[in-house]
């Protein structure tokens, strides 16, 4: 896991927050919907989602996906 990838797809996530949620005004809505997309961009960047057959490493692949719901989430809180 990168520290550089976690803020980067975290601050991805709260920005798509932003669209789905159609505000940028700061709520528990908006912060839960955040997380939720950090967490799926930190998945699909770690190689969790895998469209047909491959393995995956979880020691990589799940700690980089927390982290980025984690600075999805923080970061829905100051906007």
């Amino acid at each position: 896991m990168s520290i550089n990838k976690a803020v980067a797809c975290g601050l991805t996530g709260n920005e798509m927050s932003k669209k789905i949620t159609g505000t940028d005004e700061v709520s528990i809505e908006r912060t839960v919907v955040a997380t939720g997309s950090g967490v799926a961009v930190g998945a699909v960047v770690s190689g969790v989602v895998v469209i047909g057959l491959g393995t995956v490493s979880a020691p990589v692949t799940i700690p980089l996906a927390l982290a980025s719901g984690v600075v999805s989430g923080i970061a829905s809180l100051f906007d």
